[in-house]
């Protein structure tokens, strides 16, 4: 046996997986301000979900997906991001049908066959939201605006942060602007990458998505998509722009910026941070997808989202200083003298726990020391001692962790009595 994780996946330990529910509680009750509801997607799909909606030519459909046939000869897939499958539930379950909206935000698992790195696993974390049914440039601000709000809410300074923004166009500009892009790649095939000069002929506004200095160079001389928007696109764009400025959401205009997905049109934009991940610095990002269901045999229906990566998120954190807060694992101990009074150690640990109290005892028969030493790693505020000469009086003994002070409390009254000084506690 092999006792290792997977290459690439990695196993979330406790200090970790409390840092992953900080941010999904900070998520929650964020998103609730604007509306989102909660939805669980399965961690696999049909496989053609992913390249009818993601597209063939993408990085991910070609090169990275973990697909397999299953006992009935169903091509699977596992879901290497989250909106495929969100948008494939809401025509499911006709979430945005007779003009319905739906706003919804989701947290778990993604999977991508690549070159492990830092902040980049195969197994990897998302949090995002999806926003179904709002065509309106007021949609694509406040989705925009979440995604800024949320870092700032974990504490990321918005001085450590940059926002890009750009409009891809739609179905009315976006195919002779793919031509004109096509084009310049032929005729500068011979300084570019042998990756970019295949995107010709696939999917060419990829090329300005290539980390190699020479293939940025070259594209930087290449037409602009925002020269090129249709008169609705160009007005789209302006409105969102006006609404981030009201907001005094900052933003940098960067006309390279493309998304790795096929689905995205007009707005998209990404978060990105100064320190902790080098030239992989994108920490979050998404755009308006209007096409999408449509690509599923649904009806034209506008959707817009965004999705963060934890790993990435993590590691930003920590170039920032920020700390997580720290959940006490216990807020009481209850310490045993002695082996006679284990019975009522754990009956009284029980009774504080049913009135909603954090309490932890000894299960491995360890000194009185050794357990104030355990109290001390479990945060617990309180130690209350139980030996016989206090149960032979009807008694506990209450130990203040912080002050060392200590008094005794009756033994039927314990649990109330406990509680109250918790409540003193938090009042200094």
């Amino acid at each position: 046996m092999n006792a290792r994780a997977p290459k690439g996946t990695s196993d979330m330990l406790p200090d970790v997986a409390r840092a992953w529910e900080h941010l999904q509680r900070v998520a929650q009750e964020l998103f609730a301000l604007y509306g989102y509801e909660p939805v669980y997607t399965p961690l696999f799909e049909h496989t053609d979900v992913f390249t009818r909606g993601i597209g063939e030519a993408t990085d991910i459909v070609s090169k990275e997906m973990y697909t397999f046939e299953d006992k009935g000869g169903r091509s699977i897939t596992l879901r290497p991001e989250g909106t495929a499958s969100v948008v494939r539930a809401s025509l499911e379950h006709n979430l945005t049908a007779n003009g319905a909206q739906a706003k919804l935000y989701y947290a778990g698992p993604m999977f991508r066959y690549e070159r492990p790195q830092k902040g980049r696993m195969r197994q990897f974390w998302q949090i995002g939201i999806e926003c179904l049914g709002a065509p309106e440039p007021t949609a694509d601000a406040e989705v925009i605006t979440v995604l800024w709000r949320y870092f700032e809410s974990l504490g990321i300074p918005s001085t450590n942060m940059r926002l890009l923004l750009n409009s891809m166009g739609d179905e009315a500009c976006r195919p002779a602007y793919r031509d004109t892009i096509a084009s310049f790649i032929r005729g500068h095939a011979a300084d570019l990458c042998d990756e970019c000069s295949r995107r010709a002929d696939t999917n060419p506004l990829r090329a300005f998505d290539c980390k190699d200095p020479a293939c940025r160079e070259v594209m930087a001389g290449a037409p602009l998509l925002r020269d090129e928007l249709c008169e609705e696109c160009a007005t789209h764009y302006a409105a969102v722009k006006a609404h981030l400025d009201a907001l005094d959401i900052p933003y940098i205009e960067d006309s390279t910026l493309v998304r790795g997905l096929d689905y995205y049109t007009r707005t998209v934009f990404e978060v990105q941070v100064d320190a902790g991940l080098g030239s992989q610095n994108a920490i979050g990002g998404g755009g308006r997808y209007d096409r999408l269901m449509q690509e599923y045999g649904g009806p034209a229906t506008p959707g817009l989202g965004f999705a963060l990566g934890f790993e990435r998120t993590l590691l930003a954190l920590e170039a920032a200083g920020v700390q997580i807060p720290a959940v006490p694992r216990a807020e009481v101990f209850v310490a045993r003298v002695d082996d006679s009074v284990t019975a009522e150690v754990f009956a009284l640990s029980q009774r504080l726990r049913d009135a909603g109290v954090a309490a932890e005892l000894d299960h491995q028969a360890r000194s009185l020391k050794s357990q104030f030493k355990q109290a001390d790693r479990l945060g617990a505020r309180l130690v209350v001692i139980v030996g016989p000469e206090e149960l032979a009086a009807g008694e506990v003994t209450l130990r203040d962790m912080s002050t060392k002070e200590e008094k005794r409390l009756a033994l039927d009254s314990a649990t109330a009595d406990v509680i109250a000084a918790l409540g003193e506690e938090g009042t200094d």
